[in-house]
């Protein structure tokens, strides 16, 4: 398995993440897909994914918003990509919109067989078991505009990741009663920071808050 979880930020934030990223993939010449959480504004999006990523050397790219029709063909030219990017946005939206896709069990199929998944936000989110994070805590975030009651996503790793982190006693204070009822480890990141996964190995660039049984720890 390789995953990569972006918290979020500028992309100079993100250079420790991006050089992981370009090492999972080791070939010249990959290919990297990247979906929107929507395709509103999503063209925008991917052009400035472009044009990061082209300073890697990366020049072959496939847009693939998922809220709107899209054909087999396509389908398959992403599931044969090198490198998959989840983009950020409503996590709860972009949940909706792949499993009327019915894209989850792709997506987890890409992964398992050696595909680079990497996510953004609420991309990176996606990967875990669950979209649980996206709705805490009260006072940030994101709004379930579309109902959906069934929160099961990637289930890639057990732990759960929380973008966006602010290191404040406000945000503590939530996640330590929230890690209490929680089975798994919560991964906090500030923007610029984030976890790359290599198999067994678990990699944590920038500064990253755990949170278990009530208790914080801080890594790096």
């Amino acid at each position: 398995m390789k995953l990569v979880f972006y918290s979020g930020g500028h992309d100079k934030d993100n250079l420790g993440l991006d050089k992981n990223f370009i090492e999972l993939i080791g070939k010249k010449n990959p290919v990297v897909s990247f979906i929107p959480s929507s395709s509103y504004l999503s063209e925008q999006e991917f052009k400035v994914f472009v044009k990061h990523y082209s300073k890697f050397k990366i020049n072959r790219f496939i847009h693939f918003p998922v809220d709107v029709p899209f054909d087999r063909i396509m389908f398959q030219e992403v599931m044969r990509s090198d490198a998959i990017h989840m983009g950020g946005g409503n996590t709860f939206y972009f949940l909706h919109s792949l499993r009327k896709a019915k894209l989850i069990k792709d997506l987890k199929a890409f992964a398992d067989k050696g595909g680079i998944l990497t996510g953004l936000s609420a991309g990176a989110i996606m990967m875990t078991e669950n979209i649980d994070m996206a709705a805490y805590p009260d006072f940030d975030r994101d709004e379930n505009t579309v109902g959906i009651k069934n929160l099961s996503a990637l289930n890639l790793v057990d732990f759960c990741f929380f973008p966006h982190f602010k290191n404040s006693s406000r945000y503590d204070a939530v996640f330590k009663k929230y890690s209490k009822i929680k089975k798994k480890i919560i991964y906090a990141c500030p923007d610029g920071a984030g976890i790359v996964v290599n198999g067994q190995e678990l990699r944590f660039i920038g500064k990253t808050y755990a949170f278990s049984e009530g208790h914080k720890f801080s890594i790096n």
